[in-house]
């Protein structure tokens, strides 16, 4: 159990309320539905414990500490055993809206809500299934990239309006509110593997499907192909 400063805290409760906002402005309807189940509470930060529990009823998922950089293999295969490798730091107090390194407020906020949702969480069981079946460091990375594009920054159409449902997006009110700005493209895999993103900074590409049903399809589809002699049908380098 971390015991959190009460600078921590008023960071949270302060993020809460801007993200609760711009969520409801700018967030599909899948994520604002989710979240009525999520564990985000407004007056504290949650232990992993807490939100593990509520998970784990809602979804059969889990948090697990991420110890440092988690290698991609581990990362996404974890997904398959419906495990989330999660922090329990905070951003910085002076720089609320956005964080380039997840932090407890990008893993609940974005992932913790993604969680709560059936449909979300077969995403999530999707990608792992994948990182689990293959060994190739390409195809892993190919995975990750995909993950980045769609669970990260992935964008719904909702009656001609970009609406946010990935967890990039859900857990940066700076970066959520400026969805329009962004240069938005449909949602082709090739394409996304052939994007270069930049985890710094806010995203100048996002890629748009018309609804989570698609998103789960798209995916599956790219997903279920992907062997370890896959990355040069992409354009992608062969190694183990």
């Amino acid at each position: 159990q971390v015991d959190y400063t009460e600078a921590e805290q008023q960071t949270w409760r302060t993020v809460h309320q801007q993200l609760w906002d711009a969520q409801r402005e700018h967030a599909c309807r899948a994520a604002l539905h989710a979240r009525e189940q999520a564990p985000v509470p407004a007056d504290h930060i949650p232990q992993h414990a807490e939100v593990g529990l509520h998970l784990r009823r809602l979804t059969g998922f889990d948090f697990t500490l991420a110890g440092g950089v988690v290698a991609n293999k581990r990362f996404l295969g974890s997904m398959a055993d419906g495990y989330f490798h999660a922090v329990q730091f905070v951003r910085h107090p002076d720089v609320p809206m956005f964080t380039p390194e997840p932090d407890i407020i990008h893993d609940v906020f974005g992932h913790g809500i993604h969680l709560a949702s059936p449909a979300f969480a077969d995403i999530y069981r999707l990608i792992g299934d994948a990182a689990m079946r293959v060994q190739s460091k390409d195809v892993l990375q190919m995975i990750s990239d995909v993950y980045w594009f769609t669970l990260e920054y992935g964008v719904l159409d909702e009656a001609g309006t970009p609406k946010a449902y990935g967890a990039a997006l859900l857990s940066s009110s700076g970066e959520i509110c400026r969805l329009r700005q962004a240069r938005i493209r449909p949602p082709d895999i090739r394409t996304m593997l052939t994007t270069e993103y930049d985890i710094s900074g806010y995203q100048p590409v996002l890629f748009s499907a018309r609804s989570l049903d698609e998103v789960t399809d798209t995916l599956g589809s790219f997903l279920s192909a992907l062997d370890d002699d896959s990355a040069p049908r992409f354009g992608r380098t062969a190694q183990s």
